[in-house]
């Protein structure tokens, strides 16, 4: 019989290793609990009649899909338990939601069921979180953190059972739920180096809305690479870190609906492009927004701004950068 190591035990050996406090052990045991929960509702979701549309419409303009709600209530349920979080951010929430802000540490952003158009067809969804640390030095003043002041991101990739994160300066890791429902086996996550895998993720029904410049890109560089695109960030990122090549989702700025146009990005800042950038820089990539800007350096004014993505192998990121930021 083979046993491998599990999460806790892994980040136990972690937090150790780095002289860190117990805290983060806690907060992440509220985190696992919390996607185990998510897992079994999706996978039951048919049965239960909860794979359907809330009948409302979030802070985004979206459709709420019931497991929208269902995930956002069990994730809130878990952080509260921790008495760690000052503040939650939740792609599911118009405001900012209070914890603990006398005595919690962390700040955490996450979107708690990424690709909600998979959910009916019973296909991969996301759970992405990142977390920044409160201020140790001086009076806490709440403000919203760049990706650059993470101490860790993640994301599980929903119902396949899989686990991705990283810690500051100390790499990117992949776990997979076993029969036990532990998440277990960690594999350190790089980026391969050279371009034989690397696969381009993009949707493809919006290539015609891009800027010229960006058109003109794809079509020079569409046919070296796999093309695949599930429709979900969690899931398409997923593949981009172990394949490499490059997820992106640029601005919107031809769309014959005035509608559709998105000049600033769709994707949102703080729980879905810096969680993936987070994740990507510790696996030796690279992200940036429209202009070419890292999107770890964005100075976030707004909880649920939205950006431009460009993430994966810093060959491929680092040359479209350029054309962004010439144009």
């Amino acid at each position: 019989m083979e046993l491998e190591q599990t999460f806790m035990n892994f980040l136990l050996h972690h937090q150790e290793r780095h002289n860190r406090t117990y805290h983060f052990l806690i907060l992440m045991d509220a985190i696992i609990s919390a996607a185990k929960h998510i897992e079994h509702s999706y996978i039951t979701g048919a049965l239960k009649g909860n794979l359907g549309q809330a009948g409302k419409v979030n802070v985004q303009g979206e459709d709420v899909m019931h497991m929208d709600d269902i995930a956002h209530e069990i994730i809130i349920h878990y952080l509260r338990t921790t008495g760690r979080v000052i503040r939650a951010v939740s792609e599911e929430s118009k405001d900012i939601i209070p914890l603990d802000e006398e005595g919690g540490r962390y700040f955490i952003y996450f979107d708690p069921l990424d690709g909600s158009s998979n959910v009916a067809h019973g296909l991969p969804v996301g759970f992405l979180f990142g977390i920044a640390k409160r201020n140790l030095d001086g009076p806490e003043d709440f403000h919203l953190r760049p990706g650059k002041d993470y101490i860790a991101a993640g994301m599980f990739v929903i119902p396949t059972g899989t686990l991705t994160i990283a810690f500051r300066e100390a790499g990117t890791w992949r776990f997979h739920i076993d029969e036990t429902m532990n998440y277990v086996k960690p594999v350190r996550i790089t980026l391969p180096d050279t371009p034989d895998t690397w696969e381009l993720s993009f949707n493809a029904t919006n290539r015609y809305t891009y800027r010229k410049e960006v058109q003109e890109w794809v079509r020079q560089n569409e046919r070296r690479y796999t093309f695949r695109y599930l429709g979900a960030l969690a899931g398409d990122f997923h593949r981009i870190l172990t394949r490499g090549g490059m997820f992106m989702y640029p601005a919107i700025v031809n769309h014959p609906d005035p509608k559709k146009l998105r000049p600033e990005g769709k994707l949102r800042l703080m729980y879905e492009a810096s969680v993936v950038a987070f994740m990507c820089r510790e696996a030796g990539g690279h992200a940036v927004d429209e202009h070419g800007t890292p999107i770890l350096d964005i100075e976030p004014k707004d909880h649920h701004q939205r950006t431009a993505l460009y993430v994966g192998s810093k060959p491929l990121v680092e040359d479209i950068a350029n054309l962004l930021k010439g144009g």
